[in-house]
């Protein structure tokens, strides 16, 4: 609260009038507790977010058999070469060696555009997850329910498979960007794998 104290004094004075000097003092006491009982308020009414992480499955360290080990076609896998730039090389194999090799970027309708389409080529009810994004979202399936639907629908067995490989070229923030192309994509099998002779020569082919 303000308070104004007058500092003129009494009694008669000769010659010119002159005005009173007033002192001002404002005491901000009650607006630290204002603050501090806001700061409470606002602590107990939030709701805290939730922290999003991406869930990665690293393999086994195990050498498997043969007959213990998973086949999988050709057509279900594409090969990602980082390269610099920012620049993405992708490949299909046939016959055992690499395919027709394409240029592409980070940006939505680069790398992400590919995937989307090849990924629902595959795997016909990828597209369900948003129905049941929608749902978790109006509160009509739990979480744990939402994560059971998108794990079995990742793991459709006919589903595309992504491998990524990074050259030296690379930046650390491609890996990343790539990791988060898999979560949005909807890709439930990937895998990072060392780069070869041959696809370092693929990239210099490509100028990356």
């Amino acid at each position: 609260m303000a308070e104004i104290d007058g500092g003129g004094g009494g009694g008669k004075h000769k010659g010119k009038k002159r005005g009173k000097k007033l002192s001002t003092r404002v005491d901000f006491t009650p607006m630290v507790d204002l603050g501090f009982l806001l700061i409470t308020f606002f602590m107990l009414t939030t709701s805290m977010n939730k922290p999003q992480t991406m869930e990665i499955n690293l393999p086994v360290k195990e050498d498997l058999p043969p007959e213990d080990q998973t086949v999988v076609k050709e057509s279900q896998t594409i090969t990602l070469l980082l390269g610099k730039d920012d620049k993405i090389v992708y490949y299909f194999m046939k016959d055992g060696q690499p395919g027709e090799t394409v240029i592409e970027d980070y940006s939505p309708k680069g790398i992400r555009s590919v995937l989307l389409k090849e990924n629902k080529s595959r795997n016909p009810i990828v597209d369900s997850i948003k129905i049941y994004k929608q749902q978790l979202n109006y509160g009509q399936i739990t979480e744990d329910i939402y994560r059971s639907h998108v794990s079995r629908i990742k793991a459709y067995k006919d589903g595309l498979i992504v491998i990524i490989k990074a050259s030296d070229e690379s930046k650390y923030k491609n890996m990343i960007d790539i990791l988060d192309e898999m979560l949005i994509c909807n890709i439930g099998r990937y895998a990072v794998v060392d780069i070869t002779d041959i696809e370092i020569g693929l990239l210099k082919e490509s100028n990356l």
